[in-house]
Order: C-alpha cells, then structure tokens, then sequence
C-alpha cells in the first residue's frame, strides 16, 4: 500500500466517523507539583489538575482527543506520551521530548489533537526525564462507537492502573544514575493500585506472615485501597496498565480465575490463567467471573517479579455487595509467584496468541536490525547500550531536523544493524566500554521490517535481565522468542499464523524476541526499554520513516533549537 493509498483512507476513515458522530473531546491539564499521601506519608508527587494520578480518558473510536497542557511545574519542562496511540497522521502529538516535539517549557501551553482509531486499554505517562516515576500518568480507555458491542460479555468494568512508588524524587533518581560511580536507585518503596498504597503496614497484616503491622487507616484517606464492588453471578472486565518505573508485576485475585482477552489493545484469543504477569508499559483487560461464595470477601494482590522483590505486595477487596466491605477475606493473599520463576514468565507470555481475524504479519521481510541490549562503561559511567551505542537525545527534535535537512543537529551516520558474531552473551562483555550517539535508523515508508531483541550478560558477574520494551507509533507482530543467542535458521520458528499485535514486548534474560512491523506511519518512533532508569541511561534507539512526506509541523511542536532558529531566520511565529 503506498502513501498515497494510505492517507486517502485516513481521509476516509476520518469522514465515515465523522458521519456517524465522532466527537471531539476537550480536556484542559494543568502539570504541577502537588503534596499528596500515596502511600500514607507525605510525598511530593507530579499530577495534573490537582489530581494523582491524572483523570482519566474515554473516548469512542474515531473520536478526536484535543488536551490543551499547561506547564506549572516552574523550572522543569515536561511533555505527555499517550502510550499506544498510533499518531496515524499525528506524530507531533507522540509526546516525545527531543523526538516528537520540543519539551514545553515553564508556564507555556501546548495543544495536543489526535485521532484515537482503535479501541483499547492504554494510559498516558510523562516522557520528559523521569517525570514517569514522579507521578505524572493517567488512564486512557477507547471503546467501540456506540452500538457496536465487544465479542465477548461482560456486566461492567473496572480500570486498574499498576504503579511503583520510590520516596526519592525523580531529580535525585536521576542524579544518582548519572553519577561516577553509578549509585543504583534500588527497588520502589511501595506499589500503588490507582495511586494508591500503603507503606511500613499491611491490610494484610493479620492474615499473612509478615513483620509488617496491621494498618489502620481512616475512612477517607488518601492511601486506602479502592475496593472493587462486584455482584454474585455476574461477569466484570478488569482494565490493567502498568506505568511502572522499574517493577515488573503479577496480579491474582483469590479463589477466581481470570481469562485473557485483550493485549495492548489488540485482541487475544481468551485464555484463563490462575494470576498474570503485566510488564512495565503493557496493559491487558482479563474477564472474572464472580462465582464463589458471595459470602466472603477476596484479596486482590500485586506483587514483583522478575527482580528479588523488596517491596511488599499491593493489596485490595473484591467485595462482594452481598456482604460488607469491612469484612476482611479469611485466607491469606495469593502468593506472589518466585521472582526468578522465568519458565511461568515464558509459560504466560506465549500463550498470548492473535484472535481469529486479526491481520497476519507479511510472510516476509525487506529489512532485518539485531539489536544486542547490553551494560557498559562510558568515561567511569554505568549506561546501556544498543549494539555498544548509548542514546543520547539531541536539542533539536529529531521531527523538525530531518524534514527539514538540519543535518548538524544530530548524527547522520546510521548506527549498526547488528552486533559481532562472535560477541558472548553468556558473560561479561570482554569489551566493557560504548559510545554515546544519536543515530538514526531510517527506513523506507511502507518496507517490513524485523528487528530482533537480543539479551545478554550484564556487566559485572553473572546475570541477565528482563527489558520490556515499546515501540512508538505502530503495532508490531511478535514473531516468537528463543533462548540463547540467536542464530541463522531460528526464523524457521517464527509465528506467522497467530503472531499477536503488540506495542510491547518483553525480552527474557540470556534470550532474544523476533518483532516484525511496517514502517507505514511517517514520522520520526522512539523504541525503548520501558524502565525508566535504563532508559535514562541510554537504553533505547530511534527508527523514522517517510519524514519527508509530511506536508505541515505545527511550529509550537519545535520552538527549540535549530529549527526556532530556522523559523526566526524565516520570520515564522
């Protein structure tokens, strides 16, 4: 399909839901440091309309989302990225501080519009910094245009949003990653359901083995969990989204067992499961069934996987309206499943298979990047690297410089397509130090393109770690994922029948995950790991395609840099 094609039945789409009564919906943010008790302490925390976390969103396919953002944070920019959301014909509006847009400044305001085309669970989160892990998030929910119903049933819903919480502020984070030597933020204080957790107490305490205290908390507060009110004999769906900073999560709900529908908002063919495993930047809706006993009450809990978990699990009621919600389930929590337990990981992760009827990947590629995620030294700096490049934004945002030629405002040289050969990694790398670079992958409007995520040893001793990472601007296939180091003649194990649409996917430790896309959305796509502290130390690239094709920029999108330079020269305001 070429590009004319494709903006012709952008232009289409946009006309058919405007017939049949898309919106547009105005939110006004304002972005601003707040004192708020997350956790039953006092905490400086980033929200939006004095709310933390931020509203959240609804909107109907086709619908137009027009979010007019004012800074009020005083002496820190910030931007916005809705997390899934295509920018089909949009990509000024991806949020991306330095890629997509320059970040808004101090007391200036921002117009975000865009098409919201597919319905789905995602959430919005800073991309400036880390103000993700400072608290600046929401949720964003598209459903079907009205009188168009889900394949599968359900009652009601609820929308849960999974976060970590740390009592060091995201500028002290952020200091200590970039310090000689690295001091290593450690693991979240606290995990919070909808911005909500509690810290040094469990309400938990009585049930379960644990040195925490019972807490005892007001009716009210700021920090006590939101119960989930649910009817005997009734079918719920339960929205999850995780904008974690760094923890990778496994919810589970007592007694009930939980079917898998939807992915990224893309739909799976159902599978039931007993708890599941949620990434940071992935989001799932689940089906529960309430069928037990609607004389008790169940814990729902969320605990950390993937990393030796030193955090305490979060916790709240499934009530059932039968009975009160004061009254405390009589069994202990679910257990969190072992934290090292890959092989569930793995179980989980690939029972997520496309339902019937979603589009299949091409059955082959134009254009192959194997793309080895490892840890190195950089001038006495601990950073990550991308086959031994670290990212390093530039001032001009990469949208501005390449449509309009800045050639000087980043490195044109494109970085490598692939890592030797002969590279271990099973150990240490022999080779601990990388470069800093800004390169950029290009590639032509509308080619297939695989990339294939390698794992490999950290940098000292023995380990490896996972990295979800997220792609800007498309959905891609998950071709499959492999152990060891990938080699020629594992293509012959990829899925091109049920392959699942994503927008994130995990990389297991020592293993690699085979992604195919088609770069057929002009613009300029960060992909990156989604924890934020190995972001910030340099642990994603960049990938544009069909810059040029795009006819008009808002100005306010690149008002730095070069390009305010560019527009002064020219006498554009």
């Amino acid at each position: 399909m070429n590009l004319n094609t494709i903006f012709v039945c952008y232009i289409w789409l946009c006309l058919f839901h405007l017939l049949i009564g898309a919106k547009v919906r105005h939110y006004k943010f304002d972005v601003e440091y707040m004192i708020k008790k997350p956790d039953c302490l006092e905490h400086v925390v980033m929200g939006i309309n004095g709310h933390f976390p931020g509203p959240t969103i609804r909107a109907e396919v086709g619908d137009t989302l027009h979010i007019v953002l004012t800074n009020k944070l005083h002496t820190e920019g910030t931007v916005i990225h809705w997390h899934g959301i295509r920018q089909l014909g949009t990509p000024w509006a991806d949020g991306t501080a330095a890629i997509s847009q320059c970040a808004i400044n101090p007391g200036e305001t921002f117009h975000y519009r865009f098409i919201v085309d597919k319905a789905g669970t995602y959430f919005y989160h800073g991309h400036y910094g880390m103000q993700r892990v400072a608290g600046l998030y929401g949720s964003l929910i598209v459903d079907l245009p009205k009188g168009q119903n889900e394949s599968f049933h359900y009652d009601a819903q609820f929308n849960l949003l999974l976060s970590d919480f740390y009592h060091t502020t995201s500028q002290q984070q952020q200091l200590a990653l970039s310090s000689k030597p690295l001091r290593w933020i450690g693991e979240p204080q606290t995990l919070l359901i909808n911005g909500r957790g509690q810290f040094n107490c469990s309400i938990a305490a009585k049930f379960t083995n644990t040195t925490l205290p019972q807490c005892h908390l007001k009716s009210g507060e700021e920090c006590a969990p939101q119960i989930l009110h649910v009817e005997p004999n009734k079918t719920y769906r339960i929205r999850i989204a995780s904008t974690t900073s760094l923890a990778s999560l496994n919810l589970a709900i007592s007694n009930h067992k939980l079917i898998v529908v939807e992915a990224d908002g893309n739909y799976v063919q159902p599978f039931e499961v007993e708890n599941i495993d949620i990434y940071s930047g992935e989001t799932y809706s689940v089906l529960l069934t309430t069928n037990q006993n609607p004389n008790k009450n169940y814990w729902l809990s969320i605990g950390v996987r993937a990393r030796e978990p030193k955090t305490p699990q979060a916790l709240t009621i499934l009530n059932y309206k039968t009975i009160s919600p004061s009254i405390f389930p009589s069994s202990p929590p679910p257990i969190t499943p072992l934290w090292n337990d890959f092989d569930l990981s793995k179980s989980f992760t690939k029972k997520i298979i496309a339902k019937i009827g979603t589009p299949k990947p091409p059955k082959k590629s134009n254009h192959r990047v194997l793309l080895l995620n490892t840890q190195n030294n950089y001038n006495g700096f601990t950073k990550w690297s991308i086959n031994n490049v670290s990212l390093t934004l530039p001032t001009t945002p990469y949208l501005g410089s390449i449509r309009f030629n800045l050639n000087n405002a980043f490195n044109t040289k494109p970085p490598p397509e692939k890592f030797p050969i002969d590279y271990d990694i099973m150990n240490p790398p022999l080779n601990p130090n990388t470069t800093i670079g800004n390169g950029v992958y290009m590639f032509q409007l509308g080619e297939v393109v695989d990339v294939i995520l390698q794992n490999a040893n950290r940098l000292n001793g023995k380990g490896s770690e996972i990295h979800p990472w997220h792609l800007h601007g498309h959905d891609f296939w998950v071709l499959g994922y492999g152990e060891g180091k990938f080699k020629q003649g594992d293509e012959k194990k990829f899925n091109l029948t049920h392959a699942p649409l994503r927008n994130t996917a995990v990389i297991f430790p020592y293993g690699w995950t085979a992604l195919r896309f088609r770069a057929d959305n002009p613009g300029v796509w960060a992909f990156h790991c989604h924890i934020e502290p190995h972001l910030h130390m340099g642990m994603g690239v960049i990938f544009a395609e069909g810059v040029h094709k795009l006819k008009k920029i808002p100005t306010e999108a690149l008002t730095c840099g070069l390009t305010a330079k560019m527009f002064l020269k020219n006498g554009q305001h």
